[in-house]
Protein backbone atom coordinates (compact mmCIF):
# COMPACT_ATOMS: atom_id res chain seq x y z
CA UNK A 1 0.00 0.00 0.00
CA UNK A 2 1.30 3.32 -1.02
CA UNK A 3 1.65 6.09 1.76
CA UNK A 4 2.92 9.68 0.37
CA UNK A 5 4.14 12.16 3.34
CA UNK A 6 4.31 15.87 1.88
CA UNK A 7 5.87 19.09 3.63
CA UNK A 8 3.27 22.30 3.20
CA UNK A 9 3.69 24.72 0.57
CA UNK A 10 5.35 27.76 0.61
CA UNK A 11 4.07 30.57 3.56
CA UNK A 12 4.90 34.14 4.19
CA UNK A 13 7.28 33.09 6.52
CA UNK A 14 9.01 30.71 4.77
CA UNK A 15 9.99 33.38 2.06
CA UNK A 16 10.75 35.61 4.90
CA UNK A 17 13.58 33.29 6.67
CA UNK A 18 11.06 33.47 9.84
CA UNK A 19 10.76 30.57 12.31
CA UNK A 20 7.07 29.60 12.51
CA UNK A 21 7.08 26.26 14.97
CA UNK A 22 3.64 26.71 15.81
CA UNK A 23 2.74 29.94 15.02
CA UNK A 24 0.28 30.66 12.02
CA UNK A 25 1.48 32.27 8.60
CA UNK A 26 -0.61 31.99 5.21
CA UNK A 27 0.57 30.53 1.95
CA UNK A 28 2.33 32.95 -0.31
CA UNK A 29 1.42 33.59 -3.80
CA UNK A 30 3.85 30.83 -4.79
CA UNK A 31 2.46 28.36 -2.47
CA UNK A 32 -0.92 28.70 -3.77
CA UNK A 33 0.29 27.44 -6.62
CA UNK A 34 2.27 24.82 -5.49
CA UNK A 35 -0.68 23.67 -3.78
CA UNK A 36 -2.47 23.26 -7.20
CA UNK A 37 0.37 21.86 -8.48
CA UNK A 38 0.43 19.40 -5.75
CA UNK A 39 -3.45 18.64 -6.38
CA UNK A 40 -2.37 17.77 -9.87
CA UNK A 41 -0.01 15.40 -9.08
CA UNK A 42 -1.97 13.10 -6.86
CA UNK A 43 -5.00 13.75 -9.44
CA UNK A 44 -2.34 11.51 -11.66
CA UNK A 45 -0.94 9.81 -8.97
CA UNK A 46 -0.99 5.59 -9.53
CA UNK A 47 -2.03 5.15 -6.73
CA UNK A 48 -3.96 8.41 -5.92
CA UNK A 49 -4.50 8.82 -2.34
CA UNK A 50 -7.67 7.68 -1.20
CA UNK A 51 -7.44 9.14 2.53
CA UNK A 52 -5.65 12.55 3.35
CA UNK A 53 -4.36 13.35 6.78
CA UNK A 54 -2.68 16.81 8.28
CA UNK A 55 -1.85 18.78 10.93
CA UNK A 56 -3.92 20.90 12.34
CA UNK A 57 -2.17 23.93 11.76
CA UNK A 58 -3.54 26.38 9.11
CA UNK A 59 -0.79 25.88 6.70
CA UNK A 60 -0.78 22.03 6.03
CA UNK A 61 -4.81 22.21 6.11
CA UNK A 62 -4.75 24.92 3.58
CA UNK A 63 -2.44 22.77 1.24
CA UNK A 64 -4.29 19.75 2.06
CA UNK A 65 -7.53 21.42 0.77
CA UNK A 66 -6.07 21.48 -2.38
CA UNK A 67 -5.95 18.08 -2.90
CA UNK A 68 -8.44 17.01 -0.78
CA UNK A 69 -11.17 18.47 -2.84
CA UNK A 70 -9.37 17.95 -6.18
CA UNK A 71 -10.04 14.28 -5.09
CA UNK A 72 -13.49 15.04 -3.14
CA UNK A 73 -11.99 13.26 -0.05
CA UNK A 74 -12.95 14.49 3.61
CA UNK A 75 -9.34 16.28 5.43
CA UNK A 76 -8.45 14.55 8.41
CA UNK A 77 -5.77 16.35 10.95
CA UNK A 78 -4.12 14.64 13.99
CA UNK A 79 -1.92 16.85 16.26
CA UNK A 80 0.34 14.49 16.46
CA UNK A 81 1.64 16.12 13.14
CA UNK A 82 2.05 19.42 14.31
CA UNK A 83 5.65 20.63 13.65
CA UNK A 84 8.13 21.57 16.41
CA UNK A 85 7.67 23.77 19.21
CA UNK A 86 10.88 26.43 18.32
CA UNK A 87 10.12 28.30 21.57
CA UNK A 88 11.49 31.50 21.88
CA UNK A 89 12.42 31.40 18.75
CA UNK A 90 8.91 31.46 16.72
CA UNK A 91 8.48 34.48 14.89
CA UNK A 92 12.05 35.66 14.78
CA UNK A 93 14.16 35.94 11.70
CA UNK A 94 16.84 33.65 10.95
CA UNK A 95 19.61 35.68 10.65
CA UNK A 96 18.46 37.60 13.80
CA UNK A 97 18.56 33.92 15.78
CA UNK A 98 21.90 33.12 14.69
CA UNK A 99 23.48 36.72 15.79
CA UNK A 100 21.40 36.61 19.21
CA UNK A 101 21.34 33.23 20.09
CA UNK A 102 24.77 31.91 18.27
CA UNK A 103 25.63 29.00 20.23
CA UNK A 104 22.10 27.39 19.77
CA UNK A 105 22.00 28.61 16.42
CA UNK A 106 25.51 26.71 15.26
CA UNK A 107 24.30 23.43 17.09
CA UNK A 108 21.04 23.21 15.24
CA UNK A 109 22.51 23.85 12.54
CA UNK A 110 25.78 21.11 13.29
CA UNK A 111 24.03 18.90 15.42
CA UNK A 112 20.53 19.28 15.97
CA UNK A 113 19.93 16.00 17.89
CA UNK A 114 21.87 17.92 20.69
CA UNK A 115 19.50 21.14 20.75
CA UNK A 116 16.13 21.25 23.37
CA UNK A 117 14.46 24.47 22.58
CA UNK A 118 13.93 26.62 25.07
CA UNK A 119 10.31 26.78 25.96
CA UNK A 120 10.00 23.98 22.84
CA UNK A 121 11.01 20.82 21.61
CA UNK A 122 14.07 18.59 21.16
CA UNK A 123 13.87 16.34 17.86
CA UNK A 124 13.55 13.25 20.57
CA UNK A 125 10.62 14.75 21.27
CA UNK A 126 9.34 14.87 17.78
CA UNK A 127 10.34 11.78 17.16
CA UNK A 128 8.50 10.22 19.85
CA UNK A 129 5.35 12.17 18.36
CA UNK A 130 5.60 10.60 14.77
CA UNK A 131 6.28 7.01 16.26
CA UNK A 132 3.51 7.32 18.85
CA UNK A 133 1.33 8.03 15.23
CA UNK A 134 2.75 5.45 13.41
CA UNK A 135 1.93 3.17 15.72
CA UNK A 136 -1.87 3.87 15.16
CA UNK A 137 -1.75 4.19 11.57
CA UNK A 138 -3.71 1.99 10.12
CA UNK A 139 -3.01 1.52 6.26
CA UNK A 140 -5.70 -0.08 4.20
CA UNK A 141 -5.89 2.68 1.47
CA UNK A 142 -3.35 4.41 -0.32
CA UNK A 143 -2.66 7.70 2.25
CA UNK A 144 -1.29 11.22 2.23
CA UNK A 145 -0.18 12.90 5.09
CA UNK A 146 0.40 16.67 4.74
CA UNK A 147 3.05 17.97 7.76
CA UNK A 148 5.83 19.81 8.26
CA UNK A 149 9.82 20.21 7.59
CA UNK A 150 10.42 18.79 10.99
CA UNK A 151 8.15 15.87 11.24
CA UNK A 152 8.73 14.66 7.35
CA UNK A 153 12.78 14.47 8.58
CA UNK A 154 11.89 12.56 11.63
CA UNK A 155 9.50 10.14 9.62
CA UNK A 156 11.71 9.61 6.80
CA UNK A 157 14.80 9.09 9.66
CA UNK A 158 12.17 6.55 11.21
CA UNK A 159 11.02 5.15 8.31
CA UNK A 160 14.83 4.14 6.80
CA UNK A 161 16.24 3.17 10.22
CA UNK A 162 18.62 6.25 10.19
CA UNK A 163 19.90 8.33 13.62
CA UNK A 164 18.37 11.74 14.30
CA UNK A 165 22.05 13.11 13.50
CA UNK A 166 20.98 12.87 10.09
CA UNK A 167 18.45 14.89 10.39
CA UNK A 168 19.64 17.85 7.56
CA UNK A 169 20.24 15.00 5.32
CA UNK A 170 17.13 14.64 4.33
CA UNK A 171 15.83 16.34 1.54
CA UNK A 172 12.50 18.10 2.03
CA UNK A 173 10.89 21.07 -0.19
CA UNK A 174 7.61 22.87 -0.08
CA UNK A 175 4.76 20.76 -1.77
CA UNK A 176 6.99 17.90 -2.55
CA UNK A 177 6.20 14.30 -1.21
CA UNK A 178 8.39 11.05 -0.25
CA UNK A 179 6.89 8.04 -1.23
CA UNK A 180 6.79 5.39 1.32
CA UNK A 181 5.40 1.26 0.34
CA UNK A 182 3.46 -0.35 3.50
CA UNK A 183 3.19 -3.59 3.95
CA UNK A 184 1.32 -4.91 7.39
CA UNK A 185 4.50 -3.52 9.93
CA UNK A 186 7.14 -3.32 6.89
CA UNK A 187 7.54 0.63 5.64
CA UNK A 188 9.91 1.03 3.00
CA UNK A 189 10.83 4.70 2.01
CA UNK A 190 10.87 4.21 -2.03
CA UNK A 191 11.51 8.00 -3.14
CA UNK A 192 12.84 10.80 -0.77
CA UNK A 193 12.08 13.80 -2.52
CA UNK A 194 9.23 13.66 -5.83
CA UNK A 195 9.35 17.76 -6.57
CA UNK A 196 9.03 17.13 -10.66
CA UNK A 197 5.36 18.72 -10.54
CA UNK A 198 6.23 21.86 -9.11
CA UNK A 199 8.53 23.15 -12.25
CA UNK A 200 9.11 26.27 -11.97
CA UNK A 201 6.90 26.40 -8.59
CA UNK A 202 9.57 25.25 -6.53
CA UNK A 203 10.57 27.19 -3.44
CA UNK A 204 14.27 28.28 -2.50
CA UNK A 205 14.57 26.40 1.30
CA UNK A 206 18.55 27.25 1.43
CA UNK A 207 17.18 31.00 2.93
CA UNK A 208 14.37 29.88 5.16
CA UNK A 209 14.43 29.63 8.50
CA UNK A 210 14.28 25.87 9.45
Amino acid sequence: MKLYIARHAETTWNLAGRYQGRRESALSARGIQQGFALADAFAQATPAPERIIASPMQRTRTTATFVAERLNLPLETDDALIEIAHGTWEGRLRDEIAANDPARYTTWRERPAEVSFEEGESLLDVMTRWKRFRAVLHIDVPTLIVTHDAIVRAALLDIAQRPLSDFWKIRVENAAYAVVDVDGESWTLVEESVSAHLAEQRAATESQAL
